[in-house]
């Protein structure tokens, strides 16, 4: 559950009249450039199929093929009976469900039995106590994602002295070397994410225009990489966006913490165009404070295609763009290439999947590309044609 902020009346009706009389006088001085918007869309029309990340240790990415398996190499792992278990750095959101999601569907397909799934909610101290639970059941596979490399680095480190196969989504532990101590990470391109979302960001705007940013404040190296990609795109892409806030959150409440930040960011400039958030949840947060401060004109760019961006897509309201992971196919990935392992097959030490550029044109093809299956209908009967 998503815990919102109280708001003071009296303030929601400042932000309100600020708002309203800023946006007569910045309409004219910062009117959008067409011309911006089309080299925004022509690098969003390239970035597609490319993967800009690099590993956690700098590697060059393999593709998702890398994960493959043949008919025979199946039957291996089928006569094998092995057990598997997914332990979540935190879970209940869209992309951590797609990514259960993918891993359960391709680990029966290949006879494995999942025995296990957990939620640390972002703890690292839980998450250990997860592993070591674990642990106690045997399991042949974990496919996990670290809530922080450094204090769950030693938990892990017993799994893999104990044999069995660990491989990662996103990020690893301090101090693991990938084909000894793991067997591969699987990550979306995360700094890609970033670029699409700077480039959706910039479409929106047309170059121009004062913006806020809410990054993740902790040692992650995703989300790291999807900060790093937008700011570094603005910086150098579009002098004439401004980045004049940025603001850490360190969550469990990632909406509420994200919703703070855009209210006092929102509060100490009546002319800020836009905001960033470095993943659908905090952007709820930020959708929050744009509708109690009267801001239905806010930009707002984004990554991961939850549900509630999605409707802001399909209504063409506050969101829009967004740089999509494709969790579901990850997990697949994570599962195969676990599997592999199993038999003995070697895997690369990275695999990355290429973002998928999101806004209200393509959110409901992009729904059935990132889930496997059609937009539920409330956002179906949300998209305005």
């Amino acid at each position: 559950m998503i815990r919102r902020l109280p708001f003071v009346a009296v303030a929601a009706v400042l932000s309100l009249s600020v708002a309203s009389c800023s946006s007569s006088t910045t309409a004219t001085s910062n009117a959008p450039d067409a011309g911006v918007s089309s080299k925004a869309q022509l690098a969003l029309d390239q970035i597609k199929g490319q993967v800009l990340s690099k590993g956690p240790n700098g590697e060059t990415p393999s593709p998702a093929s890398a994960a493959d398996l043949t008919p025979e190499e199946v039957a291996k792992v089928k006569a094998l009976n092995a057990k598997a278990a997914i332990v979540m750095h935190y879970g209940g959101n869209d992309w951590a469900n797609a990514q259960i999601n993918g891993l359960k569907t391709e680990f029966e397909k290949l006879g494995v039995k999942v025995i296990a799934t957990t939620d640390a909610n972002f703890k690292p101290d839980k998450q250990v106590s997860d592993i070591e639970t674990v642990m106690s059941q045997n399991p042949n596979i974990i496919v996990s994602i670290p809530t922080d490399p450094v204090a769950t680095a030693s938990a892990y480190k017993k799994v893999a002295d104990a044999g069995t196969k660990l491989v990662f989504m996103d990020n690893i532990p301090q101090g693991l070397t990938a084909g000894k101590d793991y067997v591969s990470v699987v990550s979306a391109d995360n700094y890609g994410n970033g670029v699409v979302s700077a480039h959706q960001m910039a479409k929106a705007l047309g170059g121009k225009g004062k913006i806020g940013v809410v990054f993740h404040q902790a040692d992650f190296f995703v989300t790291k990489q999807r900060y790093q990609g937008f700011k570094e795109t603005i910086t150098k892409e579009y002098p004439d966006i401004k980045i004049v806030e940025e603001k850490g959150i360190a969550g469990p409440d990632f909406a509420g913490d994200a919703q703070a930040a855009a209210n006092a960011m929102l509060s100490k400039y009546a002319d800020l165009s836009g905001i960033w958030a470095v993943w659908d949840v905090p952007a709820e947060g930020v959708m929050a404070a744009a509708r109690a401060a009267g801001r239905p004109d806010l930009k707002i760019a984004t990554e991961d295609l939850g549900k509630n961006v999605a409707i802001a897509l399909a209504k063409d309201e506050l969101v829009v763009g967004l740089g999509a992971q494709v969790p579901f196919d990850q997990g697949v990935t994570e599962a195969r290439l676990a599997a592999g392992a199993l038999i003995g097959k070697q895997a690369p030490a990275y695999v990355a999947l290429s973002a998928l550029p999101v806004d209200h044109s393509n959110v409901l093809d992009a729904w059935k590309q990132v889930y496997h299956e059609d937009a539920p209908k409330d956002i179906q009967d949300s998209y305005k044609k």
